[in-house]
């Protein structure tokens, strides 16, 4: 108790900001600082104002550094009073002011305080996921100035062939060459991490120099390359998006895979370019983010700034401060980007909107495309929701007309929409998952030159060993999950606690029966793929194969140039990549997506399948998707084969509205976990009564039960669901709750989590 004495917490948390510019008030009293800290507190913390203050005036948003508990951390002030719960003899006084003016503006404080209230999540951990760690940690907000190179005189005339003997001077060369003006360390890192010894060399060779970055276009030049001639859906959409430039409006951009959405995005960027405004464009996966820059820079000669996990810190914060700034005109970014300051916003972008990854699923449970229509209704901008398979929730917007529905029907160019199949392999012959009649489809596809792509959502070599002679079964000895068999490593590994042991030979059990791996990986299919194709170039695409930075750049450069006959591959194959050789698309394990106890199951079952199959016949020749299924009758497969996606969305739609599930109702997860597991249900049980005393009888409150995978990574994890056709009411109840929580003895012997609109319930 004398410890919080100490650090004070603030009872209040009903705070307005207050501003002020003097260090006392008049009377002598001294000033109190409210702050927030970036911890898991449901209330501020008063802090007496520092000794000095600077010249300038003292602002909410402004980071401090604090004393707290027996170290410092980095603080974020809130308001500024006159009075305190406590003696200001018990308040500790602020160490020092970090910032000479607030980091984010007046509007982007209040969609902070928006989404802690709503997110229902601690203030302080709000406004530090709106900063990039380094700043976090309370180092200056300064701009880190890159060398940037670019090719003299004579590494423009040069041949390449002349570093033939120096293969990563070439490509380095080759790289230049094919880019007009300079490139940056940051640009070069995110190309390839080992660049710098040849562009040393190249530099002593006098073929590089370094230089100053490109100028930032005022009025001049905002594009380098003209845009595509577009089909008349594509030009409505874009003339609707740009009318509303200026004004806040949500359009969902509904286009068939292939359809040009990309290229609506960058003839309406052109317009708010033109305007002098910034543009925000927001992807679920990282893997994404390569093609889309090139795509990019090769179109705008402006700016462009990227922000991403992969990136170093010091590259994420010159990103976020070149936004700040307005030196950068263009962000593409993931979900964590969202929050970037913009010294002029004029438009913000989701692609893939309906992509689970949008949604935070650790500490701060954020949506970022809903948090994105918040932000573009208080900057007063346009908000593009883009997506060949949109949400359910977004399609309800359009029906309820919140969202305007821009639709993209055909596919762009000459393309044509690939043939779906659906190939029963019920008492089938397989080779390691593959039919033979998906075999001869592939030899046939291969001998026209074609590519061919493989999906299958399961990386290692096998989901399970399993002892031949007694039964027994590798499984973690952490989580209710098996290991999973990673042949190439050798290695056992849980993909949920990431726990790996080596891989054996004899069965713990019986120490004599055959050890046998059961059911499909990519590592097993790449195998049989090898044996079966054995003069083909085979490239597998998944989380495994694709960790050293530059790798999936490479093999994606490799696909585009036809050097890959088959590509097998993962989650990351399914969306946005433009592979415009591959012909035939099969889907090796369709139904294991089919059964499930949570409701999303179904919807992101059918936007996968849209998504792989989206990847067949882009350019002129035409497509085919084969989806192996020993269900070939499920409802869900044939209305997506036979009406498409937007019928399989009005009938689920319609059963989620029979059923009361979102989004015709709004839910609140609370999770808990435990190394003891008896604590979880009890805390989870405590809180379910409280919470029946406020809900006044508006709001279902369902469990507490185990969660579907009760045991991970060694702690038992149980959760209780809130459920209301009424939002406000639920909110109202985890107004009241939220505070009770904490008061729970039960709470300190658990951790515990909220996660409001929950896309799975895992």
């Amino acid at each position: 108790m004398v410890a919080w004495a100490a650090i004070c917490p603030s009872a209040n948390n009903n705070y307005k900001p207050h501003l002020t510019t003097m260090a006392k008030p008049p009377g002598g009293n001294e000033l109190i600082f409210r702050v927030a800290i970036p911890a898991p507190f449901y209330r501020l913390f008063d802090y007496l104002a520092p000794a000095e203050t600077g010249p300038g005036p003292v602002l909410p948003g402004m980071r401090l550094e604090v004393p707290f508990g027996k170290g410092s951390k980095v603080a974020f002030l809130i308001a500024i009073t006159q009075h305190s719960e406590f003696d200001n003899s018990k308040l500790k006084r602020v160490t020092r002011i970090l910032d000479d003016e607030p980091l984010l503006s007046s509007k982007d404080l209040r969609l902070l305080h928006w989404a802690s209230s709503y997110y229902h999540h601690p203030l302080g951990e709000v406004f530090s996921a709106a900063f990039p760690v380094s700043l976090r940690q309370g180092k200056p907000a300064e701009l880190h100035v890159e060398k940037c190179y670019t090719l003299t005189e004579q590494g423009l005339a040069i041949d390449g062939n002349r570093l033939n003997r120096a293969p990563k001077q070439k490509s380095v060369l080759e790289k230049f060459q094919c880019h007009a003006g300079s490139l940056s360390e940051t640009e070069l890192s995110l190309w390839n991490e080992n660049w710098r010894p040849a562009v040393k060399a190249l530099v002593d060779k006098q073929l590089l120099e370094i230089s100053q970055p490109d100028a930032v276009p005022g009025n001049g030049l905002l594009v380098r390359d003209s845009a595509l001639q577009c089909n008349a859906q594509q030009q409505a959409a874009i003339d609707a998006v740009c009318e509303s430039l200026g004004q806040f409006a949500v359009f969902l951009l509904e286009g068939v895979t292939g359809s040009g959405k990309t290229e609506v995005y960058m003839q309406i960027i052109r317009h708010v370019l033109e305007r002098g405004q910034q543009v925000l464009v927001l992807l679920p996966e990282i893997t994404l983010t390569p093609q889309l820059e090139e795509r990019f820079r090769q179109r705008f000669a402006v700016t462009i700034a990227v922000s991403h996990s992969k990136l170093t810190d010091g590259q994420r914060q010159n990103a976020w401060l070149q936004m700040r700034q307005g030196v950068c005109s263009i962000l593409l970014g993931t979900r964590s980007a969202l929050f970037t300051p913009l010294k002029n916003p004029g438009l913000i972008i989701l692609d893939e909107e309906h992509d689970a990854s949008f949604k935070q699923q650790e500490g701060f449970r954020f949506s970022a495309r809903d948090v994105a229509v918040v932000r573009g209704k208080l900057l007063n901008i346009p908000v593009l929701l883009g997506s060949a398979t949109p949400s359910l929730e977004s399609l309800h917007n359009v029906d309820r007309r919140r969202y305007h529905l821009l639709h993209l029907p055909e596919r762009a160019g000459n393309a044509t929409a690939p043939i779906l199949q659906l190939l029963d392999i019920r008492n089938k012959r397989m080779q390691e998952g593959l039919s033979e009649a998906l075999i001869e489809d592939i030899r046939k596809t291969l001998s026209r030159n074609e590519q061919v792509l493989l999906f299958l959502n399961r990386r290692g070599y096998a989901p399970t060993l399993i002892c031949h002679g007694c039964g027994w079964v590798a499984r973690c000895r952490r989580c209710d999950a098996n290991l999973v068999i990673h042949y190439d490593e050798s290695l056992l590994r849980c993909h949920h606690c990431a726990q790996e042991q080596p891989l054996i030979q004899r069965c713990v059990a019986c120490e004599t029966g055959e050890l046998t791996p059961l059911g499909l990986g990519t590592e097993r299919v790449e195998k049989v793929l090898a044996t079966l194709f054995p003069d083909r170039i085979i490239v597998r695409l998944d989380r495994d194969s694709t960790q050293r930075k530059g790798t999936l750049e490479n093999y994606l450069q490799q696909i585009n140039q036809g050097l890959v006959d088959i590509i097998l591959g993962t989650q990351m194959l399914a969306k946005g990549h433009h592979f415009p050789n591959v012909t035939l698309v099969a889907i090796l394990d369709v139904d294991s997506g089919l059964f499930s106890i949570d409701f999303h199951a179904a919807e992101k079952l059918a936007q996968m399948i849209v998504q792989v199959s989206g990847r067949a016949g882009r350019a002129e020749k035409p497509g085919k998707v084969i989806m192996q299924t020993r269900k070939p009758e499920h409802p869900l497969l044939t209305t997506l084969i036979r009406q498409g996606y937007s019928d399989f969305a009005r009938t689920a739609l319609a059963e989620r509205k029979e059923a009361a599930l979102p989004p015709f109702s709004y839910q609140a997860l609370l999770r808990a976990q435990a190394l003891d597991g008896k604590m979880p249900p009890l805390f989870l049980e405590a809180v379910g009564k409280l919470a029946r005393q406020y809900s006044q009888g508006h709001i279902q409150i369902l469990g507490p039960v185990a969660a579907p995978m009760t045991r991970r990574a060694g702690l038992y994890r149980y959760q209780l669901l809130f459920q209301s056709t009424r939002r406000q009411a639920l909110h109202a109840l985890l107004d009241g709750l939220m505070p009770e929580i904490e008061k729970l003895k039960q709470a300190k012997k658990v951790r515990w989590s909220l996660d409001i609109d929950p896309v799975d319930l895992y």
